[in-house]
């Protein structure tokens, strides 16, 4: 049977979880060992398959590396990245350029603080006009390192949006956007909630499926 770390939590139910090429297991506190057991080789197949294709992952993005000439995706494109003469890197409309001589863990630090710049200034322009057409006022809107939320909305109408968001295209872009704004009128996903994100953005669905294909493709860099 597939070896597994077990978590145990004062849930209802237990669920399999495969990150990074390991299996975890979340199970209620009293529920029997063999019982999780019994589950777990229930669903060897699932197991095998999507702990195939995560330990993929870990190996492309063990090997993942940006250098000079490569194209980086900004807004769905893709440009290219040159060296340039001086202290600082940015974008200019055509190419992300950077001093030239970098190292490569250098190079992509250095392609961060760009990716996070831009996705300052462009987020905060779309969350702008959406907040206008949806009557909602956000506290605050930031830009953070987030791997695995795209967005999110505090309590107190903050919004945090993962840097890794100026990759999407415009469209995605603005539905990350929208579900975050209708975040401050519902702090759910109820059905109230989806009602307003469809009234903004009646193709959302869409969206999300492009927005998965991002994460897929991520999920294979190692950014950090």
């Amino acid at each position: 049977m597939t070896q597994y770390t077990l978590k145990r939590s004062k849930r209802k139910t237990v669920a399999i979880h495969i990150r990074d090429g390991a299996v975890e297991v979340r199970a209620p506190m009293l529920m029997a060992r063999r019982d999780i057991d019994t589950f777990v080789a229930s669903k060897e197949r699932w197991i095998c398959e999507h702990l195939a294709q995560s330990r993929s992952n870990v190996e492309r993005r063990g090997a993942f590396a940006v250098e000079y000439g490569d194209d980086l995706t900004l807004r769905g494109a893709g440009y290219p990245l040159v060296a340039r003469d001086g202290k600082h890197g940015g974008f200019d409309g055509e190419r992300f350029y950077l001093p030239p001589d970098l190292a490569q863990s250098q190079i992509k630090a250095a392609i961060v603080q760009v990716y996070r710049s831009l996705a300052k200034l462009y987020v905060a322009e779309r969350v702008a006009q959406f907040a206008r057409l949806m009557g909602v006022s956000p506290a605050a809107v930031k830009i953070n390192a987030a791997k695995s939320r795209w967005g999110s909305c505090s309590g107190k109408k903050s919004l945090n949006f993962s840097w890794r968001l100026i990759m999407a295209d415009d469209a995605v872009i603005d539905y990350v956007v929208v579900h975050e704004l209708a975040h401050i009128t519902e702090l759910n996903h109820s059905a109230r909630f989806w009602s307003i994100v469809s009234g903004v953005l009646p193709d959302y669905k869409e969206r999300q499926k492009r927005l998965k294909e991002l994460q897929r493709r991520l999920n294979t860099e190692d950014w950090e």
